[in-house]
């Protein structure tokens, strides 16, 4: 390490000989930008000519960003902070990127259900949406909430009562995306209830969610009085009236209209997220050209006129007769995008920074699976229109042995729209990044690129950037040997052994097959080889386990609903109190993790935020903070006095600087045994 360094993050001119980290980002001297919107280039796999620039970060407290909004005329963004699935967590907040690191963000609105959409409509004023309203707010105001105007409320939220008189609690897509077009009218995002609306066999009725005036999984449209803005609604007024104006989509965040719409011919844009099936590669997500009236598949329908098995009754008379194949109330997508990919966000640029994007549609793909993390450019004709190719057309696929894969169905290759990547896969690389996931885009007035990224807290800025692109960084999950040293841990146990038959039985069989993969499960095998593919997948994924750490990993968090991310399988909220001994197939999962590595676990030790912990030769390799829990496999190291010697930490704590070659030290008194 250099005698001294200065770490002054946002300036052109810092200096420092070892990079800091901000959200997972190894953070060097290099900054993307100029002037006072330069900041720190964070790596991403990214198309010539583009850098990316760290402008916020959890270090600026933000906690589950959404999507972001440049105030017009002004140097200001403002950004919906949903703050995680709490029902009042959300927050607005007023971002002025020239401002000093860490002191960037004013609070705007605080207790807000589910923020999401963020629009400038048509009087140049800011709207947002929460889980059932519209409203418009000043955010340049001395007192924000003062000027809040609900111009559409009682939209179905997270509680809600379909049209058979059935209540629920939760409804699975409370989010609202919208936009104006430029007539001033307004449509909605109302997503679906639930994956895919199955019910106990035998299905033969239409899915009651998607019915009548008010169905779910469609899109609303409000129109305006003369003038073309909404009046606010005062306490006792009734709801404007709404038009559904197309159905049959399961969620619609990615809307996007060509500036000329609504006049004939011009492009009304919708990106689906389409429903979850055992094939990591199906369904596929879907570009919808949305026109009134037409029913747009969900749930009877995927890809592009593939049946779902499930509704084969309901398809076989009445109005969704034939639906998929036959009926001409079914618009089938315009194209196929990326399977699980998840759009998020979706716009067309405009701008003068990058002459080469102009009129161009962007798509930011959210979803965590090999085939999303990354954003899209797709060229576009006259009207708007992403052009299909005929077969085949290949995608990306992140970090695996087949690097590409063309779109198909079940009648094989198809025609799609191809597409760019100007953020390719954003998989996690030790050390230098961690995966991304990004949601809200827009385009300031200057032409660059904003986007939020929910999965690491941070608001980015992209750029012009001189030079080719980069060589792509590698990708870096756990390595086989390392995967092949866990396993063999797991089989040399017979307790966990046991534990791991009963996870895979009860849980990854029974639940978790088609969320994410065949978890590597295939015809034929053994019992033992079974539990060795579910265990060898689950090791691979990032995130997933921190052997000794059960708190730390996404095993336990998803399955039990903890912090900002979904409780995963989607329902499992109910599972606990449904269906026997559920509760502790999740204690169960906790014990093969928790007792995964023989040795003691241990407690990193409160007080200082961090603690550092050494190579063998007395090599910085990281920080862990406090309360964390390491496996100790020698309390008093042998070969280092004075420290303890244990297995890998959590991976985010690694600096990338060190190997476990020769083990991980740190000082014995930072460490106190787990109670």
């Amino acid at each position: 390490m250099a005698a001294a360094f200065t770490v002054l993050l946002g300036l052109a001119s810092a200096a420092w000989s070892e990079p800091v980290r901000k959200s997972g980002y190894a953070i060097g001297a290099e900054t993307c930008g100029s002037g006072d919107l330069a900041f720190p280039r964070i790596q991403l796999d990214m198309k010539g000519g583009f850098c990316a620039g760290l402008v916020a970060s959890e270090d600026d407290h933000l906690k589950f960003p959404r999507s972001i909004i440049q105030v017009p005329g002004h140097d200001l963004f403002v950004v919906a902070d949903m703050g995680g699935w709490g029902h009042t967590d959300g927050r607005l907040l007023l971002l002025d990127p020239r401002a000093p690191a860490g002191k960037r963000f004013k609070e705007l609105l605080t207790a807000i259900e589910y923020p999401f959409g963020l629009v400038i409509g048509p009087d140049k004023k800011l709207y947002a949406s929460s889980a059932e309203t519209i409203f418009r707010v000043d955010p340049l105001a001395d007192n924000p909430r003062g000027t809040v105007e609900t111009i559409i409320r009682h939209l179905p939220g997270r509680r809600i009562t379909l049209p058979d008189g059935t209540k629920l609690d939760e409804s699975a897509h409370p989010l609202k995306q919208f936009v104006f077009d430029k007539n001033g009218r307004l449509f909605v995002n109302i997503g679906s209830h639930s994956d895919d609306c199955i019910t106990p066999a035998p299905i033969n009725r239409p899915c009651a969610a998607t019915e009548g005036a008010d169905a779910m999984a469609a899109i609303w449209l409000f129109t305006p009085p003369a003038g073309g803005i909404f009046p606010a609604l005062k306490p006792n007024d009734p709801n404007p009236a709404h038009q559904v104006y197309a159905r049959g989509l399961r969620n619609s965040m990615a809307l996007a209209l060509h500036p000329s719409f609504p006049d004939t011919g011009y492009a009304f844009l919708q990106g689906e997220n389409g429903r979850d099936l055992p094939d990591i590669f199906k369904p596929n997500e879907e570009i919808n050209a949305i026109e009134p009236g037409k029913h747009y598949g969900w749930p009877y329908c995927y890809d592009l006129s593939t049946p779902s098995p499930e509704f084969k009754a309901v398809l076989q008379s009445g109005p969704y007769k034939a639906l998929c194949t036959g009926n001409a109330l079914y618009k089938a997508p315009l194209s196929l995008m990326p399977p699980h990919g998840a759009p998020l966000a979706m716009l067309y640029y405009h701008g003068a920074k990058f002459p080469e994007l102009e009129g161009k549609l962007v798509v930011g793909l959210h979803g965590y699976r090999p085939t999303g993390s990354r954003v899209l450019i797709y060229d576009v004709d006259d009207h708007g229109f992403p052009k299909p190719s005929p077969a085949p057309v290949r995608y990306h696929v992140s970090c695996a042995a087949e690097a590409t894969r063309s779109f198909q169905t079940d009648t094989g290759e198809v025609a799609a729209a191809p597409f760019e990547q100007l953020i390719a896969g954003w998989h996690r690389v030790n050390g230098t990044r961690p995966q991304g996931a990004p949601v809200g885009m827009t385009v300031a007035e200057d032409g660059a690129i904003w986007l939020v990224e929910d999965k690491n807290q941070t608001v980015i800025r992209i750029d012009r950037a001189a030079g080719e692109a980069p060589q792509p960084l590698p990708c870096d999950m756990r390595s086989q040997a390392q995967i092949d040293q866990l396993a063999a841990f797991v089989a040399r146990d017979a307790q966990n052994r046991d534990r791991l038959t009963t996870l895979r039985k009860g849980l990854v069989e029974k639940h978790c097959v088609g969320c994410h993969s065949d978890f590597g499960l295939k015809a034929g095998q053994s019992d033992a080889d079974k539990d060795g593919a579910v265990l060898r997948f689950m090791l691979s994924q990032d995130g997933w386990i921190y052997p000794g750490d059960p708190d730390s990993g996404k095993l336990r968090t998803r399955l039990r609903g903890l912090g900002a991310e979904k409780l995963m399988p989607p329902g499992g909220e109910n599972l606990a109190r449904t269906e026997p001994g559920y509760a502790r197939l999740l204690d169960t999962a906790d014990l093969l993790v928790a007792r995964m590595v023989p040795g003691a676990r241990m407690r990193i030790k409160s007080g200082s935020p961090q603690r550092k912990f050494f190579s063998k030769t007395n090599q910085e390799c990281g920080e862990i903070p406090a309360a964390n829990v390491v496996v100790v496999t020698q309390r008093s190291a042998v070969d280092k006095p004075g420290f303890s010697r244990f297995f890998r930490p959590a991976d985010p704590y690694l600096n990338g600087e060190c190997t476990d070659d020769d083990g991980y030290y740190i000082r014995q008194e930072s460490l106190v045994p787990v109670q």
